[in-house]
């Protein structure tokens, strides 16, 4: 971790603070930034200081776990901790971290840690992935640059791929799936085993396939349903 993790206890009970502090003393990349007593208090704190992880309990005065969280429209990483197993279903709608049933037992606490920490690594990659432009592939023997936005679709040739671009194509050394796996999805999807389209490219979407590009290319049954919804 390059910086430690910031974390806030929101909790009605003096108790669950005592055992929560001593837990995350214990491991070095995390750092207790402040202690809330109800929900309300939280939104307070949160406007004046910057928090990476919260354990909060659900059942509080004044604002509950649940009242909490409704009032972000993008909410922070949540991990409750309650002594209500009956809040567990509903818990989830939400899309917390985890849920921890007091009494925590520490191990429990490390899993929990640890699964944040993997939700959060995978959130970077996806904002990486968000943050390129182009990609760079093998055409013959040298590696050509070809920035997303001019590409319009591609078509499969076996072991290789032809990239249709606003200003030319290009025969890739790569197949269809590991270039799938290459491109962003947000701006890209399968259509078909042998095509990869813009999104922003599309021009129609019908029964006959999708037109782009002076192009009308079939799609599959399986990702049909997919697309249509993506276009809605």
């Amino acid at each position: 971790m390059q910086h430690k993790i910031k974390c806030l206890i929101v909790d009605d009970e003096q108790a669950a603070h005592y055992v929560l502090i001593n837990y995350i003393n214990c491991i070095t990349h995390l750092e207790l930034v402040g202690q809330c007593y109800n929900g309300s208090e939280a939104i307070n704190f949160l406007h004046l200081q910057k928090v990476d992880l919260i354990f909060m309990d659900i059942d509080m005065p004044v604002l509950s776990g649940f009242d909490f969280l409704k009032t972000f429209a993008n909410p922070p990483a949540v991990i409750f901790t309650t002594a209500h197993a009956s809040f567990a279903l509903e818990s989830y709608d939400y899309e917390i971290v985890d849920y921890l049933l007091k009494p925590i037992g520490f191990p429990r606490f490390l899993k929990a840690i640890d699964r944040f920490i993997k939700s959060r690594s995978h959130q970077l990659q996806i904002i990486d992935l968000k943050s390129e432009t182009s990609i760079s592939l093998k055409v013959d023997r040298d590696m050509v640059t070809i920035p997303f936005s001019e590409i319009i679709y591609t078509q499969s040739l076996g072991n290789y791929v032809k990239i249709i671009t606003s200003q030319s194509s290009y025969v890739c050394s790569i197949t269809t799936t590991e270039l799938e796996k290459r491109l962003p999805s947000h701006l890209f999807q399968r259509i078909h085993k042998s095509h990869i389209i813009s999104l922003a490219k599309i021009e129609k979407f019908n029964q006959s396939g999708v037109l782009i590009g002076k192009e009308i290319l079939p799609v599959g049954i399986t990702y049909r349903r997919e697309l249509g919804e993506r276009l809605q």
